[in-house]
């Protein structure tokens, strides 16, 4: 792995090396042949130097994200939707036409409105998004003991506004801190209105998860059972369920489900550790098992 500047004269050293026979020669003569298992990987800053002979030789293409825009990546999602989805055109182009008028403005709100308290990329949180909405997705997946009627491709297709909404406030939304979601409560809010969607009033879009089954919005208290404390157990033992270890739990156990990788940043001492011990030791499916490994600071 070469880390660093790439310098002139080395990087064009490099050029046997980097071709298919993977021979080193050295100043002395001397000629080294990698093996079939070694790589040589170049992550680097940029490629000012590098001849387009070692460009090609390392197979990479170099573009700025400003450059390349979000459009191709909500255009190649279009064609990983599940095949009864994207058989039905005017989902596709439900799905095309709202990333078309939102994406792009919701991330150039995110960057000059909503300070981050972890800096994020706007195709990043672009294709977090996409994730989000391809976790409702997977029940449209055919298979065989399944298969997906009209009925539900239908019903799909009225869900199709709350469902991107959704995705967004929980991508693009949520790395700001509470006056950044505040502002973008309003933004959205604005947004909404303009694809005739009921969203209830009485508070901000995070207070609120989109129910497949009802297809409305309900309050996150309404997503998990009546909390009972139980007696038996030891006073720290006890985990008071909150709106902030609802959506976390909800988010993880939606993306886990889904074979989506999450990471869980936030100060010490929130309890993140005992709402994900809880979640992946009592709340998901049989079929998945927990490994816990512990780092020291």
């Amino acid at each position: 792995m070469f880390d660093g500047p790439v310098d002139a004269l080395w990087i064009e050293n490099m050029n046997t090396v980097l071709d298919d026979n993977k021979k080193l020669c050295l100043n002395s003569g001397q000629m080294i042949s990698l093996t079939p298992r070694m790589t040589m990987m170049f992550e680097v800053e940029d490629l000012a130097v590098a001849s387009p002979a070692t460009v090609s030789r390392c197979g990479m293409v170099y573009m700025e994200p400003e450059s390349l825009t979000l459009v191709p990546f909500y255009v190649s999602w279009l064609n990983t939707l599940p095949p009864k989805v994207s058989n039905c055109k005017p989902i596709v182009e439900k799905f095309r036409k709202l990333f078309e008028d939102n994406l792009v403005d919701a991330c150039y709100f995110l960057r000059k409105q909503m300070p981050e308290i972890v800096k994020t990329v706007d195709n990043n949180v672009a294709q977090s998004c996409m994730r989000i909405i391809d976790c409702f997705m997977a029940n449209y997946y055919e298979s065989e003991v399944k298969r997906v009627s009209q009925d539900a491709i239908d019903q799909l297709s009225s869900m199709i506004s709350p469902i991107f909404f959704f995705g967004m406030t929980w991508s693009i939304g949520c790395t700001t801190n509470s006056q950044g979601r505040e502002r973008f409560d309003k933004w959205l809010r604005d947004r909404m209105k303009n694809y005739k969607m009921d969203f209830p009033e009485e508070r901000t879009i995070y207070d609120y998860c989109f129910d497949t089954t009802k297809q409305e919005w309900v309050g996150w208290f309404d997503t998990v059972p009546a909390y009972e404390c139980d007696t038996k157990v030891s006073y720290n033992e006890i985990v008071v369920p909150t709106l902030d270890s609802i959506r976390m739990k909800y988010l993880t156990k939606t993306l886990v489900m889904n074979n989506k990788h999450c990471l869980m940043p936030g100060p010490t001492g929130v309890g993140k550790s005992v709402y994900i011990q809880e979640l992946v030791t009592f709340q998901m499916p049989e079929e998945y098992l927990t490994l816990s490994i512990t780092f020291s600071a």
